[in-house]
């Protein structure tokens, strides 16, 4: 990029370089409701617009009126004397599906254990991976499901036919990588790890049923 180009763009995007007589009504009352996401009272948003209630009343009408575009996804609900940005009924169902689809996995350490042995020992079966952490492993290994890290495989061929766990292309992803060969090797001290860890973790437990 060009520097001069580049200079403009850091400079034009600085707090300090936005001119007050570019600050409307309209884009105040607008940045206060998309933040908050709940009804404001007419006063509260007066005092912010420093403006009176039947003036910021106005502003409103104006802004209410800007939603009416049929391009516009959001709209201006005014619910006795609060306001409130929400969005078009049309768009429901789009909002459901969205609320549907996996949230980005939130993985504590006991589930980053978990997923690590999956990884390393795929395929694996539940009592493998418990035989390593020390503890049983159910909760870990549903949530590393729920997230699409972690699928079945299969089953084992063995009594009680066991389900055998490994990762999924969504895992790969998260972790960059371009396959399960591409994993750093793990040694045999870090499973030790793994199984101390764990075994810290139940004590803990116990101390607190006690």
């Amino acid at each position: 990029m060009d520097e001069n180009i580049e200079k403009k763009i850091i400079n034009d995007g600085a707090p300090g370089e936005i001119e007050t007589d570019q600050i409307t009504p309209e884009g105040t009352l607008e940045a206060v409701l998309f933040s908050l996401g709940e009804p404001v009272e007419l006063k509260k948003l007066a005092s912010v617009t420093g403006k009176t209630p039947e003036e910021t009343r106005k502003c409103l009408e104006k802004l209410a009126a800007r939603y009416q575009d049929p391009s516009s996804g959001i709209m201006l609900l005014r619910l006795e004397s609060s306001y409130q940005l929400c969005t078009k009924k049309q768009y429901f169902e789009t909002l459901v599906e969205v609320a549907r689809q996996p949230r980005k996995p939130h993985l504590t350490d006991v589930v980053i254990e978990t997923l690590s042995i999956i990884a390393y020992k795929q395929p694996v079966t539940k009592a493998e991976i418990e035989q390593i952490r020390g503890v049983k492993s159910d909760h870990a290994i549903n949530k590393l499901m729920e997230y699409g890290l972690v699928k079945e495989l299969g089953r084992l061929d063995a009594a009680g036919r066991p389900i055998l766990f490994g990762t999924t292309d969504v895992f790969l992803r998260y972790m960059g990588l371009d396959s399960t060969e591409s994993l750093p090797r793990m040694s045999v001290v870090q499973e030790e790890d793994f199984r101390a860890e764990a075994e810290a973790e139940m004590n803990e437990r116990i101390k607190v049923d006690v």
